[in-house]
């Protein structure tokens, strides 16, 4: 009689422990996706160079914007895309936008202002959607993309997601790198885990509306 009461817990219980079982599976998977792809440096060319934002500092990058933004120029000066994209809005009490001061930077370092696009956004689907619009008019589809490398897998899922073909071009020696690293890492795989889950866009949706932060990496 007893065998057959606990019966179905029993069940219950090595479904929910096969459950969580996948779960943990799927986002170690992700993990190692995340790790593999923040190493993996193209030397292929593009249309354009796409900049995810971080942090300014009144008007002047931030040493994490600055190092992206000198990833971008190394790869501009190379002569594998003409054209530059920058994005990022601002935090609440800043007068400038990452993606205005990623473009002074620039142009102080010999872009020409005419093909350097100018986005914004709070977080990096949202970054994307920035300036989707204008390289498209543009006829610009492939894109290198420049940040983090903790950010790298998400950054191009989120442009894959938006109709771009990206190109890795994760940062080198990041001094976001050197601090609690493993905090980076963990946000990303629960980003990009439940981001291919549900939808970059519709993430991006309900974490602006619940007030949850999944910024661009920085």
């Amino acid at each position: 009689m007893l065998g057959l009461i606990f019966a179905p817990l029993r069940l219950a219980m090595k479904i929910v422990s096969a459950i969580l079982t996948l779960v943990v599976l799927y986002f170690a998977v992700t993990f190692v996706q995340i790790w593999l792809t923040g190493r993996t440096h193209s030397t292929a060319s593009a249309q354009a160079i796409l900049v995810f934002g971080t942090a300014e500092d009144n008007g002047k990058p931030s040493q994490e914007l600055r190092a992206r933004l000198d990833e971008a120029l190394a790869v501009y000066r190379a002569g594998r895309a003409p054209w530059i994209a920058v994005t990022g809005g601002n935090r609440p009490g800043d007068v400038y936008t990452e993606a205005g001061v990623s473009a002074t930077y620039l142009e102080a370092h010999g872009v020409p202002k005419p093909y350097i696009i100018v986005g914004g956004g709070d977080d990096t689907w949202q970054n994307v959607k920035s300036v989707a619009r204008q390289l498209k008019a543009h006829h610009l589809y492939s894109v290198i993309t420049v940040t983090d490398p903790f950010h790298e897998d998400r950054a191009m899922a989120n442009a894959s997601s938006q109709g771009f073909s990206p190109i890795p071009s994760p940062v080198e020696n990041s001094p976001t790198v050197k601090n609690s690293l493993w905090r980076y890492y963990l946000k990303e795989t629960v980003a990009v885990g439940v981001g291919r889950i549900i939808g970059y866009g519709r993430m991006s949706s309900w974490s602006t509306s619940l007030h949850i932060s999944f910024p661009s990496g920085g």
